[in-house]
């Protein structure tokens, strides 16, 4: 891992340009609105964090998941890999990376079916699909996506050092804490340094519990407008979550998700494995609801 932010991969090829990711998108705003696409992306978010809670991850490790999540989807459409797929092994790769302890497949998959049946069941008419090898495979999809770079840095740490140098740290941790979990639903882990991040939440906790701090702000000499629009960004995700009834729309809107071309498929015949000749096995055997990713939008 790099010594410092500046020098880490996170900042020098994952803090993307806010218009690269409405050009990458594009394709899928001929099937979907960009609200709609955006709703379906915090929903999945939003599994992922209840499946690592449901799993007794850390904080830090549910949101290193939802940053790959996201990274694979900046430059891959919905039809590459499907998310119900993607989620789980973000959460398989970034509990090895943060250090936690390899999850076992058979847990994972576990959980994701009392997931998707006891806490999901109103989007999800089907038990949960896939299997080990299918998690498995998808992990070298998503390990080639973003590169092989896995280190990420959080806003968690910076944020408990500016709220001590504040020194209103009951007060003021726990809403900025929230908040930092909810600014994953949006694309500002894309887009900013984790310190601008930590600083924006901080700042809205900051008006939240009506702690005048212009003056600490002041002597940061950060780029304030960099602050206010990671602020808006956020706002405006509450907003969205607000106006729309999630349990009844969001069948809907999966419907109007792009489907991989593939499904999971049964393990081959007996008779396809004994007959090298057979042009079917050199097809993916074990399946994994994947195309092969481009570094773009197919």
């Amino acid at each position: 891992m790099a010594g410092n932010f500046w020098q880490s991969s996170h900042w020098q090829q994952w803090i993307l340009d806010r218009q690269d990711l409405i050009r990458e998108r594009a394709p899928e705003f001929t099937l979907m609105s960009e609200e709609e696409h955006q709703k379906i992306l915090i929903f999945f978010c939003n599994f992922i964090q209840v499946l690592g809670e449901q799993l007794k991850l850390r904080q830090q490790v549910i949101a290193t998941a939802i940053v790959y999540f996201k990274r694979f989807y900046a430059r891959n459409s919905l039809k590459c890999v499907d998310p119900l797929l993607l989620a789980p092994t973000s959460v398989f790769l970034a509990s090895k990376v943060e250090e936690f302890g390899v999850i076992s497949n058979s847990r994972l998959v576990n959980t994701c079916l009392q997931v998707v049946k006891n806490k999901f069941n109103y989007a999800f008419t089907q038990e949960f699909p896939y299997r080990p090898n299918h998690i498995l495979e998808c992990e070298f999809y998503l390990l080639e996506n973003m590169d092989c770079c896995l280190y990420v840095y959080q806003p968690y740490r910076p944020l408990i050092q500016f709220v001590q140098d504040l020194g209103y740290e009951e007060q003021l941790l726990p809403t900025a804490w929230k908040m930092v979990n909810d600014s994953l639903r949006t694309d500002c882990c894309l887009m900013y340094p984790p310190y601008q991040i930590a600083l924006a939440c901080l700042q809205m906790s900051c008006v939240a519990m009506q702690k005048d701090v212009k003056s600490w702000f002041a002597d940061l000499g950060v780029d304030m407008e960099k602050l206010q629009e990671i602020c808006r960004y956020i706002l405006s995700m509450y907003e969205l979550v607000r106006s729309y009834d999630e349990k009844k729309e969001i069948q809907g809107l999966l419907a109007k998700m792009p489907k991989p071309k593939t499904q999971p498929s049964r393990p081959p015949s007996s008779q396809q494995t004994q007959d090298p000749n057979n042009p079917n096995n050199q097809q993916d055997q074990g399946g994994v609801s994947v195309n092969q990713p481009q570094g773009g939008m197919n």
